[in-house]
C-alpha cells in the first residue's frame, strides 16, 4: 500500500504499534509514548524484507532533550497522520 509519505514530509505520532514493548536496555514503549501526538519530519523511507510496505525512519531524540539526530524510531506509516503542509 502506498503511503504517498517521502522524506521531508512532516508527520504526526498518532498511536504506537501494539508490539512496541520497553526491555531492560532500551525502553522503546516510553520512547513512543513521549513522541505520541507530536509532529516529526520523515529521515527516510527503508524497505524492510518481509513487509509490504517501507518503514518511517523519525530523528526523536530532542524529545529527550537530546540532539534530534541521536534517538530515531522506525514506525509503519498506519501509526502516522501527514500533516497539510499550509
Amino acid at each position: 500500500m502506498e503511503s504517498g509519505m517521502k522524506p521531508g514530509d512532516t508527520v504526526r505520532l498518532i498511536a504506537i504499534p501494539p508490539d512496541v514493548r520497553d526491555d531492560r536496555e532500551l525502553q522503546t514503549r516510553t520512547l513512543f509514548e513521549k513522541c505520541l501526538g507530536k509532529t516529526f519530519p520523515i529521515v527516510a523511507l527503508e524497505t524492510v524484507d518481509g513487509l509490504p510496505y517501507p518503514l518511517v525512519k523519525l530523528d526523536v531524540g530532542h524529545i529527550l532533550g537530546e540532539p534530534t539526530h541521536l534517538e530515531t524510531i522506525w514506525v509503519e506509516p498506519e501509526y502516522l497522520q501527514l500533516e497539510n503542509p499550509e
